[in-house]
Formats: structure tokens, C-alpha cells, sequence
């Protein structure tokens, strides 16, 4: 795996070579980090409880010595500067001995600002959906404009084979995550990311665990917003009421979107027409302020991705990318693992991975499914997994989520004992509200009884599109095998 680094581009900081030791480096941000900081010169090295490939294979590819399980003994190494994860929290004994030897400690966030952002102009994409296909796009369009982004992504970005890279350019593509940075900074991780030309799709309340409610949610978009500098741009999601709202507080430009030309009488200035769905990507004609830009053709599926295409759009013009460049990525663009990936066809059946979670991803998931293969029955097989997912208090909202799909399955809670019956979604009362819609609705809480059950019964020519935010037991690769057989 390449990651080409070279000095930062004109401004940004070059700190003197360090060691940086990581807790928690197997994480998908922590190891991406890890190989960030390598790539800038600096020694490495981590600690981590069961690392699991892609990230310990990442991590061995780039020489990082990392120890398996956490220990006091791992800091003897004696870094410069220690990085706790967000996942990490007191009474982790390596944690407890970095308190009480007094060593100096941060959070990744803050080394991402101060060694790789600070001097840059940063691309930040933020919103509570769409995220992680959005910041790969825009890397990919601007490599494809010849621009050569360092970026850091929340996933798998498959044009380029990694979530991360560094390079001599001034442009620094990040994806800005609202959650919290550390156990001792409460605050999202995107307050920390120097944001100068911004994209914010979307704000619904989402991450229960950390907002006590939706006020505390939309405050932490509205102070990221109002972190750009007056001449960055604010790129702006209209379809979006919170977002439309909060835009008012920026100090720089805005340049909105919406798949709409009119919203609430308000008219975006990125706009979408005659919007083509098909089974190998999507077509349209992006305008601006009323005046054609140019015929968009995309690998990808589904009216938020339309969305997220005008976004990049918009952010690639406000940096005065190359147009040809900006229309020849979209073409090439190879998506983003485990955002509607096919994983495979077996028997006729059709298995696609999502990291759907909350109720409006779910929704607009299922529609993408069914603009891209029309005419062909969906199986949506869901894992309430996340802590929004688990939460009595979205469970209407899911019942009218999956209202697209012709049949529901829905797994077991994770972790249920987090919950009390009247914290926790009911899965018998969902499947008893989809079957009294006259769909087929099953709870079958074990992976490999969904596979069991399923198997049999699928006939050829359906989708089965199974979203989940965790690795929901191999469920794809069990399907996949159990109807090839």
C-alpha cells in the first residue's frame, strides 16, 4: 500500500520528528492516524485488544509495532506524546499509568490539527448522513482535477485502496465526525479540524449516547460552522430544515444545494435536473444559480447521492477545480467500502453491505435499492446495533423507515442489556406493525438463523440489502455461500 508524503504544502506546520504512542490503535480513525503520522516522519508505535484486518494488516504493512492488550508496560517505550482514543476511558490500566507517571497525553483530533491541518486549506465534510461517501468522493474528484489531496476518511475510500493519505498539497480532505474526542474532551472531533471550505449535508439528531438532546446536537454543527474563516465557503445542505436554519450564522459565503429546485420558497444554488436512475449509476444535469454547469454521470445510486454529488460540486468550484477533471471523477468514482457494496451475486440474489443505521439512512437506503433495481423485490435484513438504532424513541420512525421494502428482518438487539424496557426499541411490536402493512416481517435475532431461514426461501431476481454499523457476524459471506450451495 502506497502513502506518498513529502513536506506539507505552502504553510503548514512541520513539527520536529516525535514518537507518538497510540492507545486504541486499531480503530479504523486511530490507525489511519498512525499512518499519517509515520508518513510525516515521526516513530510510532500503539497498544490495542484484538486487531482485526483491515487495520492490523494496514498496520503491518507499514512497520507499526503495536502490542496486543493494554498494559503499563507498553508505555516503557517512553513517547513524546501519548494519544488516547475516544474509546478509551479511565480504569484502562495503560491509561491509569500514563496519569500516574504524568506523561504528556492528547487526543487524536488534536494531532491531526496541530501536525497535519494547521497551515492548510481544509476540505471538512460534516452532517449527520453520508459522511464517508461524500469525503471519499471529493478526494477522488480533486485527485482527478490533478490537485493530489492528503485525506483522512472514516472508511475505506476503494479509488485509492486506504482511508488516508499525505501529500505536498495544500488541500487536506477530512471527514468531520460529530462525535466526542476523547475521555477528557467531551466535544465533537470536528471542532478540532480547521475547516476552511465546508460541507455540512445534513443535521438530524442522531449519537443519543452523546447529545443529551437535539438543542446540544444542533449546537455542535452551529459552532462548527461558525469556525470558517470569512474567506472559506460554506457549502450548505437546503433540503436540510436545521441546516437551512443555522446557516444564517456563517461569516462566509454560502453556496446551498438541494435535490429540489425550491425549498420552503427558497431556491439553493446547486441544483439537480432530469435526474436518470439506472442499474450502473445515476445521470443528471447540475445548475447553478439557474445556469446549466455541466451533465453529471456517477457510479453511484439513489437521490442522496445526488446530494452528495451536488455538494462536491460546489466545493470543487469554490476552489476553482478543473471541470473536465471534477466530471471524469465522478465516472470513475469506485464508491466506498460498505456503502451499498455488492458483495457478491449467488442463485439470482443479489447481497448488498450498508452501514445504514439511522432511520432516514435506512429509508433513503432502501429507496436507492429500489431506484437502481427496479422492478426486483428487496429483502432489507436489519441489526439494530448502534445506540440510536437501539432506542425506543426512533422505533416509529424505523416502523416508517423500511415502508419501501417488501420484506423486513430484523436481528437482535446488541448488547440488550444496556437497556431497559423502556429505553429499548421492541422488535416483536415492529415486526407486528410492518406484517399489519401488509409486508412480510420476521424477528429472527442470530445472524445464522437469518441465513438458515432465508436461504430456502429466496427465489431468484430479489436484493437482499443488509445494514448494519457492525460486522453483524459475516452474515454477507454466510448468505452468499449458503446459496451458492
Amino acid at each position: 500500500m502506497s502513502h506518498p508524503a513529502s513536506a506539507p504544502g505552502s504553510g503548514a506546520t512541520q513539527s520536529q520528528p516525535r514518537h507518538y504512542h497510540l492507545i486504541g490503535i486499531g480503530g479504523t480513525a486511530m490507525a489511519s492516524l498512525a499512518g499519517l503520522l509515520r508518513a510525516a516522519g515521526h516513530r510510532v508505535t500503539g497498544s490495542d485488544e484484538s486487531v482485526y484486518p483491515p487495520m492490523s494488516t494496514q498496520l503491518q504493512e507499514l512497520g507499526i509495532e503495536y502490542a496486543e492488550g493494554y498494559s503499563p508496560a507498553n508505555l516503557d517505550v517512553n513517547p513524546d506524546i501519548v494519544v488516547v482514543g475516544n474509546a478509551i476511558s479511565r480504569g484502562n490500566p495503560e491509561l491509569e499509568a500514563v496519569l500516574d507517571r504524568r506523561m504528556l497525553y492528547t487526543a487524536a483530533a488534536v494531532v491531526i490539527k496541530d501536525e497535519l491541518l494547521r497551515g492548510r486549506h481544509v476540505l471538512a465534510v460534516a452532517g449527520t448522513h453520508g459522511k464517508t461517501t461524500t469525503t471519499s468522493l471529493l478526494a477522488w474528484i480533486l485527485e482527478s482535477a490533478g490537485l493530489n489531496p492528503s485525506f483522512l476518511i472514516g472508511g475505506i475510500a476503494e479509488n485509492f485502496g486506504s482511508s488516508f493519505r499525505l501529500t505536498d498539497s495544500e488541500y487536506f480532505v477530512i471527514e468531520a465526525d460529530e462525535y466526542d474526542t476523547a475521555y477528557f474532551d467531551k466535544g465533537p472531533k470536528m471542532w478540532h479540524y480547521l475547516p476552511v471550505t465546508a460541507i455540512v449535508n445534513n443535521i438530524e439528531f442522531d449519537h443519543a449516547d452523546i447529545y443529551r438532546d437535539e438543542i446540544a446536537y444542533r449546537f455542535a454543527f452551529e459552532r462548527f460552522i461558525n469556525l470558517i474563516p470569512r474567506n472559506g465557503t460554506l457549502v450548505a445542505g437546503w433540503d436540510s430544515p436545521i441546516m437551512r436554519e443555522l446557516a444564517s450564522k456563517s461569516h462566509a459565503p454560502i453556496e446551498s444545494f438541494g435535490y429540489d429546485g425550491e425549498v420552503q420558497g427558497e431556491h439553493p444554488r446547486w441544483t439537480a435536473r432530469d435526474v436518470s436512475f439506472g442499474e450502473h449509476g445515476t445521470t443528471f444535469t447540475a445548475v447553478h444559480d439557474g445556469q446549466v454547469w455541466a451533465e453529471v454521470k456517477t457510479t453511484l445510486s439513489g437521490a442522496f447521492n445526488v446530494r452528495n454529488a451536488l455538494a462536491v460540486i460546489a466545493c470543487a468550484e469554490a476552489i476553482g477545480a478543473d471541470k473536465a477533471g471534477v466530471l471524469r471523477g465522478f465516472e470513475t468514482f469506485a464508491s466506498v467500502k460498505r456503502r451499498m457494496e455488492v458483495r457478491g451475486e449467488a442463485r439470482g440474489v443479489v447481497v448488498i453491505d450498508d452501514f445504514a443505521h439511522h432511520p432516514t439512512a435506512v429509508r433513503e437506503t432502501i429507496q436507492a435499492v429500489r431506484q437502481r433495481y427496479p422492478g426486483r423485490p428487496i429483502v432489507a435484513v436489519f441489526e439494530p446495533r448502534s445506540y440510536t438504532a437501539q432506542r425506543r424513541e426512533f422505533q416509529q420512525a424505523y416502523a416508517e423507515a423500511f415502508a419501501s421494502a417488501d420484506r423486513v428482518v430484523l436481528a437482535g438487539l446488541f448488547h440488550p442489556e444496556r437497556y431497559t424496557e423502556q429505553t429499548a426499541m421492541n422488535p416483536h411490536e415492529l415486526v407486528e406493525t410492518w406484517r399489519g402493512q401488509g409486508k412480510t416481517a420476521d424477528f429472527i435475532p442470530s445472524p445464522d438463523d437469518i441465513v438458515a431461514r432465508l436461504t430456502p426461501e429466496l427465489q431468484g431476481g430479489e436484493v437482499v440489502l443488509v445494514m448494519s454499523n457492525g460486522g453483524f457476524g459475516g452474515i454477507h459471506g454466510k448468505l452468499l455461500e449458503a446459496l451458492g450451495e
